[in-house]
């Protein structure tokens, strides 16, 4: 029997598992979980690339934990030990693969135990769990590292499982000494699986060191969804001062709808942008690797609830930076105390993400795919708009021609905007721009900083027993280490385009939007609202062929 068109129910699967996945709402397998999950019950060491969002995890997830239910219900009865371990190269990937695993062990919780150890501030309580012998341990390389040499974690006579999961990413984290010191504490033999969502030379140098003769699954799909789907559109910025103006424009006017995240190339950016939208009274929260792990987490889980509108976010520490073997923890300038297992362009699961707005122009083409993918998941539509500067035209062209891979056709349609129709902004956003100094993007991130690690840690136990107040916890409050002037978070009608005026209203707070928001089938809500220019719409120029 071919296995093309598998469901989950016809592969094999304990009846708790199954039952689990339904309760997920997952009514078929993806693609990528087509192909692995068959393979990987048979026994073979998979090497599987499959785009952002494709359902990689439970790729991985369900076959571990079907032979590891499988094993303790047929095999001699064996002494409880670690057999399945996944290294993830973040602490918010870590948190999010266990979440996944504890969901897909929901009826059968007593027979499989899963711990995540990637949070260093932890080690004390993860020594506690780890002495019970789970049957799963996820983390970083880093941390099991450590739990391994200080004799809380033994592998070499129990493991039977091993994931790496966005295995192209672990090298460049500077992960590469540790990930070889560990494979030391492993038994010869051992099935293996390693996720990525691209193939290059990190890859195959962990294929040689993790891989014995691997059924290598490139899956024919493309690296993002398709125009149907998600569409991409490219805006040229004459200068630095455009590019926050047409920002502000899109912000103030309520031209974005839904949710947003705003990807730029360094924290120092971030809360550039930050404040800059804060002399407007327009809400933004920075995810930032310097707030501890706890709070990131928090700011994601928000977001997705629906309680942030936008989200600034960098993924500088991952793919702008590699360093290839080198030790962590000294990244660019304006960078330094970020946390090098912190980031947010891979992997990390953002719920109804309407856009992904690029206001730097990503560093690498791989970068770009991974900003673009968190939206468009699951089916659902999304919009990626990257603001280019006239200088980056040639570095744009690397990304498009990854894009449109041998077809050579055009990916990124040009978005017009008519500048002069919001000049009249240009003044408030000039203001605004030399308000933001760089003292006070220093006060800005030492402040905030500050009063997370206030909330982490005294109020650590308060919110455990009041978690509705945890809920009322905002991450997108104003920071005010610059002087904010009031008359600049209204816009006066005469400065609304004309074919704006009855269309948005600037003055109002804007609705926020509900992650359990209903969209009508066949009624895909364009998160960039569309309005006249001259009789032209603000739309994406027609495709000149």
């Amino acid at each position: 029997m071919s296995d093309e068109g598998v469901g989950f129910e016809h592969m094999g699967l304990d009846p708790r598992l199954l039952q689990a996945v339904t309760d997920l709402g997952w009514s078929r397998p993806t693609l990528i979980q087509e192909k692995a999950i068959p393979l990987a019950l048979e026994g073979k060491d998979l090497l599987a690339r499959a785009r952002t969002g494709s359902g990689k995890t439970a790729a991985y997830a369900i076959p571990m934990l079907q032979l590891l239910l499988h094993r303790k219900a047929t095999g001699p009865v064996i002494e409880q030990a670690v057999r399945g371990l996944v290294l993830v190269p973040t602490k918010e990937l870590a948190k999010q693969a266990q979440s996944m695993i504890q969901q897909l062990v929901a009826y059968c919780s007593r027979d499989i135990r899963v711990a995540d150890v990637s949070a260093a501030e932890d080690s004390a309580s993860q020594r506690t769990v780890l002495i019970e012998k789970p049957d799963v341990v996820v983390g970083t390389p880093s941390r099991i590292l450590s739990h391994l040499q200080q004799n809380n974690l033994k592998l070499r006579d129990s493991l039977e499982l091993l994931v790496v999961d966005e295995a192209d990413l672990l090298f460049s984290f500077g992960f590469e000494e540790e990930l070889k010191n560990l494979l030391c504490h492993l038994p010869r033999i051992y099935q293996a699986f390693l996720m990525s969502a691209t193939f290059n030379e990190d890859v195959q140098a962990l294929k040689e060191l993790v891989l014995h003769n691997p059924v290598i699954l490139k899956l024919q799909e493309s690296q993002l969804p398709g125009p149907d789907q998600l569409q991409q559109f490219q805006v040229v910025c004459e200068t630095e001062e455009d590019k926050f103006l047409l920002l502000y424009a899109l912000l103030k006017l309520s031209l974005i709808q839904g949710k947003s995240l705003l990807f730029v190339n360094t924290l120092e950016r971030s809360y550039r942008l930050r404040l800059f939208l804060e002399q407007f009274s327009i809400p933004a929260c920075v995810l930032n690797g310097e707030l501890p792990l706890r709070s990131r987490c928090h700011i994601i889980a928000q977001f997705n609830q629906g309680l942030y509108d936008c989200v600034i976010a960098t993924d500088a520490e991952i793919l702008g930076n590699p360093l290839k073997g080198k030790r962590r923890g000294r990244g660019a300038k304006g960078d330094r105390a970020s946390d090098p297992e912190a980031g947010v362009a891979r992997g990390i699961d953002f719920h109804q993400v309407s856009l992904v707005l690029n206001f730097d122009l990503p560093p690498t083409p791989e970068a770009y795919i991974h900003r673009a993918g968190r939206t468009a998941r699951a089916n659902n539509p999304g919009i990626v708009l990257t603001f280019v500067l006239p200088t980056e035209q040639t570095h744009l062209g690397k990304i498009e021609e990854l894009l449109s891979g041998e077809k050579g056709t055009p990916v990124l349609l040009p978005y017009q905007f008519q500048m002069e129709e919001i000049e009249g902004f240009r003044y408030r956003c000039r203001d605004a721009m030399r308000s933001v100094t760089k003292q006070g993007i220093r006060e800005a991130r030492l402040k905030e900083v500050k009063e997370e690690l206030l909330r982490s840690e005294k109020l650590k136990t308060y919110f455990e027993d009041n978690p509705r107040d945890l809920q009322l916890l905002r991450h997108d409050l104003p920071l005010h280490p610059a002087i904010v002037k009031p008359q600049l978070g209204h816009v006066p009608d005469y400065l609304v385009p004309p074919t704006l005026r009855g269309v948005v209203h600037p003055h109002k707070k804007r609705k926020k939007p509900s992650s359990h928001r209903k969209v009508k089938k066949g009624k895909t809500q364009n998160p960039l609202r569309s309005f006249k220019h001259q009789g032209q719409k603000l739309r994406p120029a027609k495709n000149p062929s």
